[in-house]
Parts: structure tokens; C-alpha cells; sequence
């Protein structure tokens, strides 16, 4: 069985090396063709290590655990657990630990999200050694620690790294494609910070989420900059019943022959499409204001305004900042956002009193649309007036837009630092080891700009505001 769903899986030529794999786990029947479509990249390919991170389906427990034993057994023999690699992963974060939590049955279940991926790799590569990780936690937190630990030992060895995971559960089959869709789609863009917030807070799905994220943190350190989706497909695609699917993805992390370096999706919005958003945001705030009452968005908007997009309404008058809120994670359409942070823009932004019915006819309304996430590895690759900042220590947040450097007048170092302070940092706390920084860029408009009909290239000119536009993101005290 699984022989055929190897050689049935038609894969595209890969140019690059291939540093992690997302495979599925259910059963076989159901899932098998989806994962043959991640392992038929490995033929011919010799492989000493493998380490497969899988989620604990049954057994609680708050840490990662890396098997302490000798080895897992599957009908096709044995295959002998890396101790020594087991060892010092454990050895490097306390957050990862040497245990037999989640790799051995107990009287809630057996695991199977690691089991499954080990037949297909032993009929693909043969030989190999295995470290076996399971994942009690499913923070950002436990999976970054999980990730950069696993970078450090794997540099420069031939280890492979598998995460298990399937995707959304028990939807109806056309609902189950929009959430698989947009997972996906973050995916592919190497977003892997929103896929963990929207893993958090359940606006996505998948089981295995951090595994992904595990997975997708170690891979980019060990230079890949790609993920390529190789296959999708839900239960229903299988049994024909379409009433409640599970979702399975085959995906490869792949680290490209020629290093361009991490580059930001390409995003841009049409005159109409700005006009569209700027009318959603100002009718948005006199329906918060006059009605309290949220605003109901016109049927048939177009597809890019319903796209999935973080983004900010900075609300002036005179000319000075009088509110500022935004959503730094793709987690509903564009539309949405827009609709919901420019009510919050005018009414919840802890730097000012609520906005009043008399300041309305006042208000001017500008709109920052998010590209996603990408982390900085160089500071190089940080180009002052193009790329706004978060940084992320611990549960702490901090983040500027673009739009904020030029108007303030400050170089890169500066950038950093008042980031870094933004989220109540010490201004060099960038620098350390536990702290990431992430870059994006924006689509930034305001009414004049529409009305001067800018191209999505043009950059407008700002009025210097009052204080710093930006939504106190969650952790991050405003400033």
C-alpha cells in the first residue's frame, strides 16, 4: 500500500534541497495518497537522520518530548532511535525533554501521528536513524524553542526533518477547503508566526500546527526560503461523503540551489479597490459612533478584498493622530479588518478619549494593508521607509509600520531600537538571542492619494502625526 501511493504520486522536478517535509497522518485509506505525493521527493535520496515531530492526540503534558527509548517497531522492522542526537536536543532548551510521554500507549489512546509517517520512510530510504519528538505544547513559544534548537544540531548533516499534521476537522467539504486554503496560503508565503496565532486562537486548523511551525523555523534557519505545496485533499475527496472532512496536505520546505534570501509576497490594490476600503473604514466609524453599531459590509466586494490580510486604520484631524488600531495577523478578509479596526481605531485606542458625533465631518482616514511575515536573519535586508518591524520576545510585541521611520527621520539602527521600545523592550533588546524580528511591507493610502489616483507603487507624502500610528499589540503597551 504504501509502494502505491509512492509511485502514484506525481511530483514536480525539485532544483533544491529539501530540508523538511509536512505529511499527513490519518489512516491510510484516507490520507496515504496525500503523504506519498512528500515522500516520493526522497527517492534516491540517502538520509542518515530523520527527525519526525508529530502533536500528542491524547496524552497531556507541557513540553516537547524527545523518546528516551531504544527504538519504534512498525511491521516492516526496526528502526533505532539517534540517543546521542536525543540527548543533547534535550540538553538544550528546558522546554525539551527526554520522555516516554506521548510516545507510549496509556489508557487515554495510542499515538499514531508519528507512527504513520514511519512506514513510508522506511520503504523510501531504507536505513536511517530516528529521533522521535512529540509535542505536549503547542505554543509559538514551544515551537520556536523546538526550531532553533534543532537548527543548531542539524547544520551541516544529512538529516531530514518530517512534521505530522493534518489539517481542518469535521467541516462541510466546501468550508473545509476555505480554511485548508488559507493555511495553505500562509504556508507558501513562510509565514509561519500568523500561522501560529491563527493556530492559537482557532481561526485556523491543524492538528499538528506547531509541529508545522517546529518544522517551518528550523528548515528557514538551515537556509531554506521556500515552501512548496505538493498536494491537498480532504476525507471526502476519498469516501465521497462531503459532510464532515478531515484536511491533509503534502508540503516541502526547500532551501533553493541559488540563495536569493527571504522575499516579501507581492501585494497591491487597485484605485477602486483603496476607494472601496477608505468608504469601509469612514462608514465603519460613523455607524460605531452614531449607532454603536457595527457596520455591514456591501455584498460581492472583490476577491482581493476578502483575501485574508492584517492591516491598520490611522485615523487624523487637523492633521494630528487621533487614533490608531490594526490587526498584525491575517485572520479574516481584508474588508472585515478594515470594517473592525477602524471602529476600534475611534473608539477603543487607550492614547485618546472615544471619538465624538461633532468630530466626524473632521476625520481623515488612512489605510495600511499588511503583506506577511518574513523573519529578519540580516539587518541588511531592512530597508528603511519599505519595511515596517515586529519583534516577538516571549509573550512581548511590538510593531511599527513602514510609514513611521521616514516620518520620523530615523536610519535603521534607530528603527530597531525604537521597535525594540515600542513593546516596552530595552532599546536593544533585538539583539538577543530569545527576541525575533519580523519585517513587512504595506499598501498605505489615504483619501487624497485615492483621489490623485496613485499606481500600488506609489509611496504618498505623510503629515508628521502627533505621536507614532500602530495597534498596542497584544503585550506591547502604547508609547
Amino acid at each position: 500500500m504504501v509502494d502505491g501511493f509512492v509511485t502514484h504520486a506525481v511530483v514536480p522536478a525539485q532544483k533544491g534541497q529539501i530540508i523538511a517535509l509536512v505529511a499527513p497522518h490519518a489512516g491510510y485509506p484516507f490520507s496515504g495518497g496525500v503523504a506519498g505525493h512528500s515522500y516520493a521527493l526522497l527517492k534516491g535520496r540517502p538520509t542518515h537522520r530523520v527527525v519526525v515531530i508529530a502533536p500528542s492526540h491524547f496524552e497531556a503534558f507541557s513540553f516537547t518530548s524527545v523518546y528516551e527509548g531504544d527504538a519504534y517497531v512498525t511491521p516492516l522492522g526496526r528502526v533505532a532511535v539517534d540517543k546521542e542526537f536525543a540527548r543533547k536536543l534535550a540538553s538544550m532548551n528546558p522546554e525539551i525533554k527526554l520522555s516516554s510521554h506521548g510516545h507510549v500507549p496509556t489508557a487515554e489512546g495510542l499515538e499514531h501521528a508519528l507512527e504513520d509517517q514511519l512506514p513510508f520512510l522506511q520503504r523510501v530510504l531504507g536505513d536511517f536513524q530516528l529521533v522521535p519528538i512529540v509535542m505536549g505544547e503547542q505554543s509559538y513559544q514551544a515551537s520556536r524553542a523546538l526550531g532553533v534548537a534543532l537548527a543548531e544540531l542539524i547544520r551541516g548533516t544529512d538529516t531530514l526533518i518530517v512534521a505530522s499534521s493534518d489539517l481542518s476537522h469535521y467541516h462541510p467539504y466546501d468550508q473545509a477547503v476555505t480554511i485548508d486554503g488559507k493555511t495553505l496560503n500562509a504556508v507558501g508565503e513562510y509565514d509561519y508566526l500568523t500561522l501560529s496565532d491563527n493556530f492559537a486562537n482557532r481561526t485556523w486548523e491543524a492538528c499538528g500546527g506547531a509541529p508545522i511551525v517546529a518544522a517551518m523555523i528550523a528548515a528557514e534557519r538551515l537556509g531554506a526560503t521556500r515552501a512548496q505545496v505538493l498536494k491537498y485533499a480532504n476525507s471526502g475527496d476519498v469516501t465521497g461523503d462531503r459532510s464532515r472532512v478531515v484536511g491533509y496536505s503534502a508540503v516541502a520546505l526547500i532551501k533553493e540551489q541559488q540563495d536569493h534570501g527571504a522575499q516579501m509576497p507581492k501585494f497591491s490594490l487597485t484605485s477602486s479597490e483603496k476607494r472601496q476600503l477608505l468608504e469601509i473604514a469612514r462608514k465603519s466609524v460613523e455607524s460605531a459612533v452614531r449607532e454603536q453599531k457595527l457596520y455591514e459590509l456591501p455584498a460581492n466586494l472583490p476577491a482581493t478584498l476578502m483575501q485574508d490580510r492584517g492591516a491598520f486604520v490611522t485615523l487624523k484631524e487637523n492633521g494630528e493622530l487621533r487614533g490608531c488600531i490594526g490587526y498584525t495577523v491575517a485572520m479574516q478578509p481584508l474588508a472585515e479588518t478594515v470594517r473592525d479596526v477602524a471602529a476600534h481605531a475611534a473608539l477603543r485606542d487607550p492614547r485618546f478619549h472615544p471619538v465624538t458625533t461633532g468630530e466626524l465631518s473632521q476625520l481623515t482616514y488612512e489605510v495600511s494593508v499588511l503583506s506577511p511575515l518574513r523573519r529578519v536573519s540580516d539587518i541588511g535586508q531592512i530597508k528603511v521607509g519599505e519595511h515596517g518591524l515586529m519583534i516577538v520576545k516571549g509573550h512581548t510585541r511590538g510593531l511599527l509600520l513602514p510609514q513611521v521611520a521616514p516620518e520620523q527621520h530615523w536610519d535603521r539602527n534607530t528603527l530597531l531600537d525604537e521597535t525594540a521600545m515600542k513593546a516596552g523592550l530595552p532599546s536593544k533588546a533585538w539583539r538577543d538571542k530569545d527576541a525575533d524580528l519580523f519585517m513587512f511591507t504595506a499598501v498605505v493610502f489615504g483619501e487624497t492619494d485615492v483621489s490623485r489616483n496613485l499606481t500600488p507603487d506609489e509611496t504618498p507624502a505623510w503629515p508628521k502625526p502627533r505621536t507614532r500610528p500602530g495597534e498596542p499589540v497584544p503585550g506591547s503597551p502604547p508609547r
